[in-house]
């Protein structure tokens, strides 16, 4: 490896992993959200999976890159990124974070296999959300363990800091009740059938002796009648009649033979 790439990925990869680490976390929390107010199609599901995985991933390959750059370069030893908390705090919440990070990405890759089992898929979601903790591990460690971070990382670090921040309170919003009856709004405008904006109201039981009770029940009784004389008409003009009138009454003679 160049002088010049290795000194790129050891000011860069650590950075590169936090940022990839915050894109995982914020499209987890900002995804499950929308997935549980819009219906998506599978296909449309499956993508967003994919590009929350891709994430993961991404943060997983800078982490690798970091650790393996730092160790090459003598600026930690194997022990510390191995053990966490051997050498020292900051450098031990770096190793802790990458720990956890590589469990949420193991439990992330095997979620099939937990999904719609009850009480082991709420087992899952807890394991899962070790990318939380591993994201506040992370943090520290990246401002203050090594030399002093130049002006770009801190900015890096404060919208890392930012966009967590605003996919918590999203995820806030939406679980308070004005987010609940937004969602329950949103449900229902998606139905097929139903406008924009307008649910469906829930049909009211009418009261026998109301005036709407008594003109739907002269209506059902009028079509019932209307009903019941087309389908006599119907019988009568089958068997060679008119309508109202038997059919028997209006069928010829017999035509007498020729000898008769």
């Amino acid at each position: 490896m160049s002088p010049h790439a290795s000194l790129f990925l050891d000011r860069t990869a650590g950075v590169l992993a936090l940022v990839a680490l915050t894109a995982t976390v914020v499209w987890g929390l900002i995804a499950a959200d929308c997935l549980a107010v819009v219906p998506l199609t599978a296909r449309a599901r499956l993508l967003a999976q994919a590009v929350h995985r891709a994430l993961g991933v991404g943060a997983l390959g800078f982490l690798a890159v970091h650790i393996a750059v730092k160790t090459a370069e003598g600026h930690a030893g194997a022990a510390a990124a191995l053990l966490p908390f051997s050498s020292g705090a900051l450098l031990g919440l770096g190793a802790l974070a990458g720990y956890l990070l590589v469990l949420a990405a193991a439990t992330g890759a095997l979620r099939s296999a937990f999904v719609g089992r009850g009480r082991l898929a709420r087992r899952w979601r807890v394991v899962h959300s070790c990318a939380y903790p591993a994201w506040c591990a992370a943090l520290p460690h990246g401002l203050k363990a090594g030399r002093a971070p130049a002006t770009w990382v801190t900015v890096c670090y404060a919208l890392c800091l930012a966009a967590v921040a605003a996919a918590l309170a999203f995820r806030a919003l939406a679980a308070a009740p004005a987010g609940r009856r937004v969602r329950n709004g949103v449900r229902a405008a998606m139905r097929p059938g139903t406008r924009p904006g307008r649910g469906r109201r829930a049909a009211r039981p009418v009261r026998a002796g109301s005036a709407l009770g008594r003109y739907v029940t002269g209506s059902t009784r009028a079509r019932r009648g209307r009903n019941a004389r087309g389908v006599r008409g119907a019988g009568n003009r089958k068997a060679g009649g008119r309508a109202g009138v038997p059919g028997e009454v209006l069928a010829a003679p017999p035509r007498p033979g020729r000898h008769g």
